[in-house]
């Protein structure tokens, strides 16, 4: 065959593939794999996963699953726990660091740079996330699910079990498995209570029990309620109807996204699909390697058919992967003809690359973390405010020069410290309080307001607008916090 026969053939067959692409995606787009034309719904029955895949995914979500039940109830040597979102109280602790309403802007940077991070890397991976660290895909796949096939069993058992009367043993199966469903959902509800609360808060609602505390209690059910709900039966459709990532992702990925991806080209050839025949030469007959077995279809979690290309409802969960890999390990075929790969990948052979969109996240990214680990440095631990007392003006004491001020002092930690004012600019200077001493107790988390007078000698003032920096510092004498204002004076060029 000439180079020019065999460059023909290869586009002809391209435009093949491509014809029963576009078919196959103008089919998928009008039809949902979870719901029934008439509009009811089609409940999904996942044959349990096996592979390399599927336990390296399990290893993640044990991972996962540990961190997120340990870590309210651990306490760092500074006293804080590693997270704490208590919304009433307005406190908030990330990472062991206290965040206050004035900490707001570093928040809300946080969240634009988390935004774009899951933007560069939707981008890059796909939904990627979604398959191995989102926890509803954890808790579905990897709790709830396996208990269920523990006492359902496999996807054929359950489907048999759904249809038969109820009798006694759909009664004691089904009876059991959703007790302990509402027992998981109760517990997870606790461990979400002790980000929020913190873990003393939580042991002593507990120890008060449900009717001394009956409003907490009763809020504890209705979060019960809801992971009972997402997780026993709306399931899969949190990830198809309402997750928004899942609609994100339609505009994010382009064809150098990598997804799990069927390889069509190899899986289809110039004759498609077909069944296996033992000793037959599949590649000169123009077969494709896929044997239709519909073990990709039989273990997706949310009902779809992976050959059908890149679709809305893929959460990237490589069950399909291990499947498809099983299938034709046992056949004599090479794995592979569904991984991870981007379109071009499948398309052209090309590979990743790193293009002009990409790295314009990266920088943005970069330049966010930047931005925000600068404030996180520099940032003190308690903020102090000093600004002249509106409508006053010098005086002259002596040999000092006095103004009037007052001062914001903001406690950003959750221990209570005791501070004291200075004047860091000005060696001889003296701070006079309006009210008491200048030692000031501040209790974690509190604002305290007052006045005092700064008096400077004055023969240090040399402008009628003095340039002076006071300081906090702690009972050890170290600075904590620095605050540039000035000072007044009738001193005249």
């Amino acid at each position: 065959m000439s180079a020019s026969d065999k460059d023909n053939k290869d586009k002809i067959q391209d435009d093949v593939h491509l014809d029963i692409d576009y078919q196959m995606d103008e089919e998928v787009r009008n039809s949902i794999g979870t719901m029934e034309k008439s509009g009811k719904r089609k409940w999904v029955y996942p044959r349990k996963p096996k592979g390399k895949f599927t336990d390296r995914r399990t290893y993640v979500s044990y991972l996962l699953l540990a961190i997120l039940f340990i870590t309210p109830f651990i306490t760092l040597p500074n006293g804080n726990p590693i997270l704490k979102f208590d919304v009433l109280k307005r406190e908030f602790i990330i990472l062991g660091y206290p965040f206050f309403t004035s900490d707001f802007f570093l928040l809300a940077i946080g969240g634009i740079a988390t935004f774009i991070f899951v933007i560069l890397f939707t981008m890059a991976y796909g939904r990627l996330f979604c398959g191995w660290v989102c926890p509803q895909t954890i808790f579905l796949e990897m709790v709830f699910r396996k208990i269920e096939y523990a006492i359902e069993g496999d996807r054929a058992k359950q489907m048999r079990l759904d249809k038969q009367e109820w009798d006694e043993e759909k009664i004691r199966k089904k009876l059991l498995k959703w007790t302990i469903f509402a027992i998981i959902s109760f517990l997870i509800s606790n461990v979400f209570l002790a980000y929020i609360v913190g873990k003393e808060a939580l042991i002593e609602l507990i120890k008060h029990g449900p009717i001394e505390e009956f409003t907490t209690f009763f809020v504890l059910i209705l979060f019960t309620g809801a992971f009972y709900f997402v997780f026993a039966w709306f399931r899969e459709q949190a990830c198809t109807l309402v997750c928004p990532y899942g609609r994100m992702q339609g505009v994010l990925i382009d064809s150098q996204t990598i997804n799990v991806t069927y390889d069509y080209k190899r899986g289809e050839r110039t004759a498609g699909r077909a069944k296996f025949k033992k000793n037959e030469d599949r590649l000169a007959a123009g077969k494709g390697d896929c044997i239709d077995c519909g073990q990709c279809v039989a273990v997706c979690p949310t009902g779809i058919d992976i050959r059908n290309g890149i679709q809305l409802e893929c959460v990237n969960c490589t069950a399909c992967i291990d499947a498809c890999d099983e299938v034709m390990f046992k056949v004599g075929l090479p794995t592979g003809l569904i991984r991870y790969a981007s379109e071009d990948n499948i398309k052209k052979g090309e590979k990743f690359k790193f293009t002009k969109r990409l790295g314009a996240y990266t920088f943005a990214l970069v330049a966010l973390l930047g931005i925000m680990t600068a404030f996180l440095v520099t940032r003190s631990s308690v903020e102090s405010k000093y600004l002249k007392v509106p409508g006053t003006d010098f005086r002259s004491e002596g040999q000092y020069y006095v103004n009037q001020f007052e001062y914001t002092l903001y406690n950003k930690t959750t221990v209570d410290q005791v501070v004291k004012i200075k004047l860091l600019s000005h060696e001889n200077s003296q701070i006079e309080m309006f009210i008491g001493d200048n030692n000031l107790t501040l209790d974690k988390g509190e604002i305290i307001q007052g006045k005092f007078y700064l008096k400077i000698p004055q023969n240090e003032v040399k402008s009628y607008k003095e340039l002076i920096v006071i300081g906090l510092v702690d009972e050890n004498g170290k600075v904590i916090d620095k605050y540039k204002t000035s000072f007044s004076s009738p001193y005249k060029y």
